[in-house]
């Protein structure tokens, strides 16, 4: 297993958002990371440090890509990543730890072989194991992932179903939501009374999709009582007037009407004189007119008008019946509305056919007052109910008006259980395959822990670790040059010694000697396969003059160059020189398989944050670190528009090591304070005043702490850069 990339770091030390770049090459087999102190490699080993632990994060979250597999920083206790890390936690926690010995290395005694030949086997079966259990889980995420995506794409159904304007509980549907139903679905046993047939579902979407409608009043409109307007229309029909009737007239109802229409004209006006002809109107020929046309007739005449205007009103009222229109009601009611109108609108029609013979039977009757009408007209029975009816449905929109609201949520409810009810089998399906998958998981896990006791037990009975610490104070005199530190050997453990006594005041140069080479020793721990793992060094040799430099780096490169990955840190650039020419001078495949990278940081909003980027190409070309010191600054003088406040703050610091490197070559009779070495350059004094006093306000030597100054200050970086 291999460490490709670390994907995020969020939260951690400086690292306050940072994802690993797409233009930046994954982790190769060689690897070495260049950075100031205080550019993160502190929180990159701890980092690391917690995946060989396998323990999560402190502090912030983290994603690592182990295997081409990304892993949260909670899941490192799932993953068996061989790894080891020598930072500065390791040499206070395990070499120099504030009370008990030393941690003991473990090899194989002769008297054990057998013991450990059954430790490799279950190794070897352990690994089998492992694969079934990663498969387990790899099992498990995809389960997982396939019931969270079915739910999510569910949810999502309903709620883009069930959404709404305003407070709708439906609005913010999700996979939760859809899960909880589903299980409550189990647990009821009622998927078949939840789902619904494709009417009823309609019905329930018209439903929903309905806007708020008005309420109708109902008709008060009631059909005419044909039977006892005919029984009054044929007693008028059957009514005669006895008169000393005109036979002329009599007989010719047109010139009745006519002469009648007269008489009554000369009788308003009281003339004697004819109208018509406007001569003498003889008195004989006007008495047997008004005989003809007597009180009789004139009584009927009225009845007969009056009895009209009843059926005309009647008439009237049908004709000014207006039904609501369709769209006023819900569209759950249309069907019905139509059927009602049409029923209705029926039996208007049929009344209003009857109306009108009932009217031309009196407007004929009107002419033949002297005789015997019979009525013949047929009288159909209306349905006076279809009123009722009408109203029935109204009353039924009304109902809806005043539950509308209630009527909706219970047609989201009602949508929802179908929705899940029509899903169920599915979700069931998917839900199994990931308890099946999930007692996998678990059933590798008990098989995992079983051959770790197994093994642990049988580790227990052959330990052995006298020849590591013979073979490290081997190792301790080769680098030291002398034997006055060694490790004695305790039960449970090493305890360093000087001479005879317990060693106290350790130098820090044979404290970290002694850290280092320990750890180089602990990679042979039979509880760790160097050639299956990942090693990672932190400043490995901080604090260390150049002759133990080198001497450090001989064993690093000899102990780790059958690592199967390998991580250095450091801001050391005489080490960092080192490795690099050693990554470089690397043959065949492992040529390919080396990268460089290095810690960069730059301010944002007056936070510091850090990321990892490709190696600038002049610290890989060029041999000293001052080619890239003055080249960075150089192209800070040189750039148009000048940098940002941002990109300011990391200047100052770059600006010391680099007149700090000049003044030494300049200079190299003087050591000291950096002011003593500028008074002897022959430069402008106010200038050089102005860079000291920058220098020494904004710069922290090697490290980079947060900004503690005055803002408007950093605007004059790019002046001092000039001038150094």
């Amino acid at each position: 297993m291999t460490i490709n990339r670390i994907s995020r770091l969020r939260d951690c030390g400086v690292f306050r958002d940072f994802a690993w770049p797409q233009n930046l090459p994954d982790f190769a087999r060689y690897n070495l990371i260049y950075g100031w102190n205080g550019s993160g490699k502190t929180t990159l080993s701890r980092l690391f440090q917690a995946l060989e632990a396998k323990t999560p994060l402190s502090v912030g979250q983290a994603v690592v890509r182990v295997n081409s597999r990304d892993l949260a920083h909670t899941d490192f206790g799932q993953m068996g990543v061989p790894v080891r890390v020598f930072n500065r936690d390791f040499v206070l926690d395990s070499v120099f730890p504030t009370s008990g010995d030393v941690a003991p290395i473990f090899i194989i005694g002769k008297q054990n072989v057998e013991k450990q030949k059954q430790v490799d086997q279950l190794r070897i079966t352990r690994v089998n194991a492992q694969e079934a259990a990663d498969s387990a889980r790899g099992a498990k995420s995809r389960a997982d992932s396939d019931l969270d995506k079915f739910c999510i794409d569910q949810a999502r159904v309903i709620k883009d179903t069930l959404r709404s304007a305003g407070t709708n509980p439906y609005n913010n549907y999700n996979k939760g939501d859809f899960t909880h139903r589903a299980q409550t679905m189990i647990v009821d046993d009622d998927r078949k009374a939840r789902a619904l047939n494709d009417t009823a579902r309609d019905k329930l979407l018209a439903q929903l999709r309905a806007n708020p409608k008005a309420k109708i009043s109902p008709l008060t409109y009631r059909l005419p009582s044909l039977k006892s307007l005919a029984d009054a229309v044929s007693e008028l029909l059957a009514t005669t007037v006895v008169s000393a009737a005109l036979q002329s007239l009599k007989d010719n109802a047109q010139l009745s009407s006519w002469v009648h229409t007269g008489l009554g004209l000369h009788q308003a006006r009281g003339g004697d004189k004819c109208l018509f002809c406007d001569q003498p109107m003889a008195k004989k020929r006007l008495a047997a007119l008004e005989a003809h046309f007597s009180t009789e007739y004139e009584d009927l005449q009225r009845k007969l008008d009056e009895q009209m205007g009843v059926i005309q009103a009647a008439i009237k009222t049908g004709a000014d019946l207006v039904l609501p229109k369709v769209a006023e009601l819900y569209d759950e009611l249309s069907s019905e509305v139509d059927a009602a109108s049409a029923t209705l609108r029926g039996e208007r029609d049929e009344a209003k056919r009857v109306l009108n013979a009932l009217a031309k039977a009196l407007e004929d009757k009107k002419t033949q007052a002297f005789e015997q009408v019979k009525l013949d007209v047929a009288m159909p029975t209306l349905n006076a109910r279809v009123v009722d009816a009408f109203n029935q449905v109204l009353l039924k929109h009304n109902t809806i008006c005043d539950e509308f609201q209630t009527r909706i949520d219970a047609a989201r409810k009602q949508l929802e259980a179908d929705s899940v009810a029509s899903n169920f089998d599915e979700f069931i399906k998917l839900r199994d395959a990931l308890k099946t998958a999930d007692d996998a998981v678990t059933n590798a896990a008990k098989e995992l822990k079983r051959l770790d006791d197994e093994i642990a037990r049988l580790e227990r009975e052959i330990v052995e670790h006298r020849q590591p610490a013979e073979e490290l104070n081997t190792d301790l005199r080769n680098y030291l040059g002398h034997s006055e530190l060694r490790l004695e050997i305790k039960a449970n453990g090493y305890t360093i010694m000087r001479h005879d006594a317990p060693a106290v005041s350790l130098s820090e140069g044979e404290t970290t000697a002694i850290a280092l080479l320990y750890f180089l020793k602990s990679l042979q721990d039979r509880r760790f396969d160097l050639t299956k793992g990942t090693v990672i060094l932190d400043d490995p040799v901080s604090s260390l003059d150049a002759n133990a430099l080198y001497s450090a780096f001989g064993f690093i490169r000899e102990r780790t160059q059958t690592a199967a990955q390998l991580i250095i840190l450091t801001h050391s650039f005489a080490f960092f020189r080192q490795v690099r020419n050693w990554f470089h001078h690397l043959y065949g495949s492992d040529k390919r398989s080396r990268r460089f990278y290095m810690l960069d940081h730059l301010h944002r909003d007056n936070v510091r944050y850090a990321e990892i980027r490709p190696l600038d190409p002049l610290l890989e070309v060029y041999e000293s670190e001052y080619h890239y010191l003055f080249a960075r600054i150089y192209r800070t003088v040189m750039r148009a528009p000048q940098p940002n406040l941002e990109q300011n703050y990391v200047l100052p610091n770059l600006a010391r090591r680099l007149l700090e490197a000049f003044l030494a070559f300049r200079h190299p009779n003087l050591s000291g304070d950096l002011w003593q070495k500028m008074r002897l350059v022959q430069f402008d004094d106010a200038k050089k005043i102005r860079v000291i006093r920058f220098l020494h306000t904004h710069s922290h030597n090697d490290a980079f702490g947060e900004p503690e100054h005055d803002l408007s200050m950093m605007s004059e970086a790019h002046a001092v850069l000039g001038s150094v």
